[in-house]
């Protein structure tokens, strides 16, 4: 990528995240969006992000590989790992080369085995309110330059802010409320890949893949399409002659 194409796939990034604030929204969709830009342009293999439900305790949103989601559920289990000290310091955590790190063994064995050698985990914060936790995984080692966590950073506020000030404050929602929403739509989310996924014997990414490319087709959110799926109103046999029309 060069500098010319990186500058416009940065500038896309930030018209792709407040175009999606902008009229009502799928959150899922926002996060998983968001994550998938700031790993093309960081030019890392995947990523995750986790949000704080009402209880205060964090919940795995999205994430762009089922490598990169068995490595934020073990943080999760563990209450240990990068992306959990960038959620409790609200600062940035980079790692260069995870295989050399000793400080969360868990961690630096479950990212291991998945091919991860580096990690950039970027706080999602409203001031001092910390709502949660962007993770980029790479499969080479390095840091990452001050530049590219500038951008994730940059990235990562313009999603809070729709998150808690566009919605919160516009339309008086709950900040507890919207983010249980959140949560319940992923599972539901969760369930219609698993039903795609074997129906079409392809792998989770795949099956996510197709169902958003179904919804944004026809202007629907993808919980909306699940949600069909969950109550038989919609086959996966439909959805997959509607992608191939």
């Amino acid at each position: 990528m060069d500098g010319t194409s990186r500058e416009a796939r940065i500038t896309a990034a930030f018209v792709m995240v407040a175009d999606t604030l902008t009229t009502e929204y799928d959150m899922v969709d926002l996060l998983h969006t968001l994550v998938e830009e700031c790993a093309g342009i960081l030019k890392v293999k995947a990523g995750g992000l986790m949000l704080v439900d009402g209880n205060g305790d964090l919940q795995l949103m999205t994430s762009t590989s089922e490598a990169a989601e068995f490595v934020e559920m073990m943080q999760l289990d563990a209450s240990d790992g990068p992306c959990i000290d960038c959620f409790r310091s609200g600062k940035a955590v980079s790692v260069e080369e995870i295989s050399m790190s000793e400080k969360w063994p868990l961690f630096q064995k479950a990212a291991s085995a998945a091919g991860f050698r580096s990690v950039l985990a970027t706080p999602l914060k409203l001031h001092a309110k910390v709502i949660g936790t962007m993770n980029l995984f790479g499969t080479a080692a390095g840091e990452v330059s001050e530049r590219d966590a500038a951008v994730a950073q940059a990235l990562a506020d313009v999603a809070t802010i729709g998150i808690l000030q566009e919605r919160v404050i516009r339309e008086g929602h709950l900040i507890e409320e919207q983010l249980h929403r959140a949560l319940d739509s992923r599972i539901l989310i969760e369930q219609a890949k698993g039903v795609v996924a074997n129906e079409l014997s392809m792998n989770m990414d795949e099956a996510f893949l197709l169902l958003r490319k179904y919804a944004r087709d026809r202007n629907m959110t993808i919980r909306t399409v699940a949600d069909q799926i969950s109550n038989r109103h919609l086959t996966v046999q439909k959805i997959a002659a509607g992608i191939h029309r």
